[in-house]
Parts: C-alpha cells; structure tokens; sequence
C-alpha cells in the first residue's frame, strides 16, 4: 500500500522556518531526500540553514547557486544542491547528484523540478510560498510512503 501524506504549516519569521526545519529532523534518516519547491526568496535556504544547525553545523550555510553542491560535516551529513543554474536532468547528472541521493546523509534538493526524474520514489517534498506579508511562509510537506506508515508527527 502506498499511503501519501501531506500538511501545510505557516511560519511568521525566518527563526520560525528554521525550527520547523529543526523539528523535521528526527523524523530524517541517512539516506533522506527533501526536494524544495518555490520562488526564490520563499525561504528554501532558510529551511536548510535551520536543518543544518539542528545537525550541529557550524559554519556558515548559503545556497549553493554557484558551486552546485555544498557538502556539511554532520552526523549524518548534509548535502546541499541548489539545481537553478541547471536545465534538465542530464545536467544534474553531470553534476554527480545521483551519487548523494539515498546515501549515507541527508540531501536537500533546492529546485529539485529540474532533476525529477532522478528523486528516489520516498523523497520528501516541501512547496514554499509566501504568505499575506513578506514574513509568513507557508510549507506545504508532502511524502509517500510505500508501505503506508505514516511519517508527519502531529506535533509540527
């Protein structure tokens, strides 16, 4: 049975993005894939810098627009690809994304459209809109699960 799971949150502050990305993570495991969708200036990167603090990541975390991928000491790591500079899925490949997916951290996966076909078939993922005011975001998380367990905690 394939069980799909969605819930949207709305957060009023960048500190409020960065916590919700805090309190996903015990739900991550390696090998956990977060493909972000949205505009730019949504609040992708936000998210990432948020998962990366609750990681224990210390140093200072950006979109990787210009390098592609940024890789993140942690346990367990963090990748971080940010596909917009790229065009199809060929490309992505040309970049070795396929070598994080599913691996031995967790990859987030910034305008992971470009690259779909390459997304494991669990891959998380979270559609970020701004809301009423230039603060509220609103995150819409939505995963499948094969085996139709449920994965969203109710306390989000």
């Amino acid at each position: 049975m394939n069980t799909k799971e969605k819930r949207s949150v709305v957060t009023h502050s960048p500190a409020e993005t960065r916590r919700l990305a805090a309190e996903l993570l015990p739900q991550l495991c390696p090998g956990t894939v977060l493909a972000l969708h949205g505009d730019l200036g949504a609040g992708k990167t936000c998210f990432v810098q948020g998962l990366a603090a609750a990681l224990g990541v210390h140093q200072p975390v950006s979109s990787p627009t210009f390098t592609l991928i940024h890789e993140y000491a942690s346990t367990p790591p963090l990748y971080h690809a940010d596909l917009y500079r790229i065009r199809d899925t060929d490309d992505a490949c040309g970049l070795g994304l396929e070598e994080y997916l599913g691996g031995e951290g967790i990859t987030v996966v910034e305008w992971a459209a470009r690259a779909a076909e390459l997304l494991p078939a669990n891959t998380w993922h979270l559609t970020f809109e701004v809301g009423k005011d230039l603060t509220e975001r609103i995150i819409t998380i939505e995963k499948s699960r094969p085996d139709g367990t449920g994965l969203l905690q109710n306390n989000l």
